[in-house]
């Protein structure tokens, strides 16, 4: 048996293809009709061709969501129609797909300008970026799951498929040293997962597949030897569904795992930050580039993730979070939601272990108390607050200058807040990316010493002085620049059923400006909930509700405030204590 048939029927074996009777029966009725009406709505409507002055839109004014917004909703159709016809295998959206691959096949180039060093796509330029092999990936799980139907209207489309991918994602991908391949961020496993899709389903050479398969585990290696030996991810639960989870997917998809036996322990340690991090009502903690701060775990990565674990807090975690979403009766509304568009591969592996999901017991894991030495973030639950504090430094992927911030939630509702960051644009991944307020350390809760907030670098970090359950001190003052003038800044964050107790004990070089504690919030009356020395610190509020855009405003409403409590005393070596209950 040759290498490609072996791969096909293991393919097969993983996940049958739409004709299979799997299905139909085996898949509940409320969820097929989910599917269907998804599907339904984009039944006849005409299909998008993506403007290229809307591309151009990046490189002239920087906006980059103009161009996104157009581009996903165009994926979003396909797959809709795609999961429809699937689970209804009656036809009737075929002819929509046949046309939508035809207009996919059409497009110049399948990624965001963002990612992109010209003003217009070019054929000749196949640069693979995330969603150059997002899009192939949805497109080659279309040719997977409805070879049949397409192979009955003509063999061509396969085919025409086949020479897309290759031109698109097989070529450029395995000859090309792209700087992912050793990145130990999500543009790695994002990449590789959905190249490796490509890979086992269109490549035909036996040669470049066993090339590809030996670049994508190589490149899954030095991923997964990049990460915190803790399992923490740096860019923050936001990003983890598409760097520990999209890894997930290498693991599953790989005809041969066996060579990251080594990694076991880690990979779980990955996967358990998914719940090590989450608040409770549906929050995560949101630190660095965050665009939500609720829902951001999906069910249908979650719960698979544990199942192929074995991991019984994480399936469980799945389940609830599954149940609570109702995903048994409105998947299709869940599906639409799970990511910058939905992808078709993750869901339809998701459905293929839906029995296992229904049987399993739904709970909440609300973790009292987890601790990530290498990330420093330490995260503790103590009656009804819930407290996440972080070191590091402002190196870190998603950088936000936030080295020694915390967060508060009180009864499982945002009290003091990381605001995440807001609509993406040039600006977000430039030099300028610190003149943005949200990557500010002066907007996170933090001290501003002597009038000066923190920089980015990896040399501006915090040193861990003592942890214990519920408990840590770092001295933050190496975060600061010299022009801050700060010897030490030891701040401890202890977590009690009294209260959040927050203790900042520096001393100072000199004194040149007040120094003012910084607390974001969106309760105008949130004040009312700090108790503190009115001898040692004044207290006054903000209204930076105007700095929201769009993104923000639906993370956290119309409204947002700055709390500022300053320092009232000139010296240069004080310890202050304030309480947040």
């Amino acid at each position: 048996m040759n290498l490609l048939l072996t791969i096909t029927l293991s393919l097969a074996s993983l996940l049958p293809q739409a004709e299979d009777a799997f299905w139909r029966d085996s898949i509940p009725q409320e969820m097929k009709q989910s599917y269907i009406a998804y599907g339904e709505q984009y039944l006849g409507k005409a299909w998008t061709a993506l403007p290229w002055t809307v591309f151009a839109e990046n490189k002239i004014t920087g906006n980059r969501v103009n161009y996104e917004g157009i581009c996903f909703e165009k994926r979003r159709h396909l797959a809709a129609l795609v999961m429809a016809e699937i689970v209804e295998g009656k036809k009737r959206f075929t002819s929509d797909i046949i046309n939508g691959i035809g207009s996919f096949c059409e497009e110049t180039w399948w990624g965001i300008p963002a990612h992109y060093g010209k003003r217009i796509p070019l054929q000749e330029l196949q640069e693979v970026d995330l969603f150059n092999a997002e899009t192939a990936s949805l497109i080659v799980w279309t040719r997977y799951m409805l070879e049949k139907q397409l192979n009955n209207f003509s063999p061509d489309i396969c085919k025409r498929i086949d020479q897309e991918i290759e031109n698109r994602i097989l070529k450029p991908a395995l000859t090309k040293d792209y700087w992912w391949k050793t990145a130990g961020m999500n543009w790695n496993p994002w990449i590789c997962s959905n190249w490796l899709a490509c890979v086992l389903i269109c490549e035909k050479n036996e040669d470049r597949k066993a090339e590809a398969i030996t670049q994508i585990e190589k490149a899954t290696q030095a991923f997964i030897n990049t990460y915190p030996e803790d399992g923490g991810c740096d860019e923050g639960p936001g990003y983890w569904d598409r760097a520990a989870a999209s890894m997930f997917e290498v693991l599953r998809l790989l005809p041969d795992g066996s060579c990251f036996d080594a990694s076991a322990d880690k990979i779980r340690k990955m996967a358990t930050y998914t719940y090590k991090t989450y608040i409770g009502h549906d929050y995560c903690v949101n630190f660095a580039d965050a665009h939500e701060n609720k829902a951001v775990q999906q069910v249908n990565i979650v719960y698979p993730f544990g199942y192929w674990l074995n991991d019984k807090t994480m399936r469980e975690f799945g389940a609830y979070l599954g149940r609570t979403k109702q995903v048994l009766t409105q998947p299709a509304k869940l599906y639409d939601k799970s990511g910058n568009f939905p992808t078709l591969g993750r869901e339809l592996f998701f459905l293929r272990d839906i029995r296992h999901f229904i049987a399993e017991k739904p709970q909440e894991p609300l973790i009292k108390d987890a601790w990530l030495p290498n990330l420093q973030i330490m995260t503790a639950r103590r009656g009804g607050l819930f407290t996440a504090f972080k070191g590091g430094h402002n190196g870190e992927s998603h950088n936000h200058n936030d080295v020694g911030s915390f967060v508060v939630y009180a009864d499982g509702e945002p009290l003091f807040i990381d605001p995440g960051v807001g609509e993406y644009t040039a600006k977000t991944f430039s030099n300028r990316r610190y003149e943005i307020w949200t990557m500010q350390s002066g907007y996170h809760n933090l001290p501003q010493i002597n009038g000066i907030d923190q920089k980015d670098g990896k040399d501006f970090a915090a040193r861990v002085i003592s942890h214990k359950d519920g408990q840590l001190t770092l001295d933050i003052a190496g975060a600061y620049p010299a022009e801050a003038k700060v010897k030490t800044w030891k701040r401890t964050v202890s977590a009690m059923k009294s209260g959040i107790i927050v203790t900042e004990d520096f001393e100072l070089n000199e004194t040149t400006a007040p120094t003012r504690l910084m607390l974001i919030t969106t309760n105008r009356h949130a004040l009312k909930h700090i108790s503190y020395n009115a001898n040692q610190l004044e207290a006054s509020i903000e209204d930076i509700s105007k700095q929201l855009d769009p993104l923000l405003q639906g993370m956290w409403g119309q409204e947002m405030y700055r709390i500022v409590l300053t320092v009232k005393s000139s010296k240069t070596k004080q310890q202050i204590r304030y309480c947040i209950k």
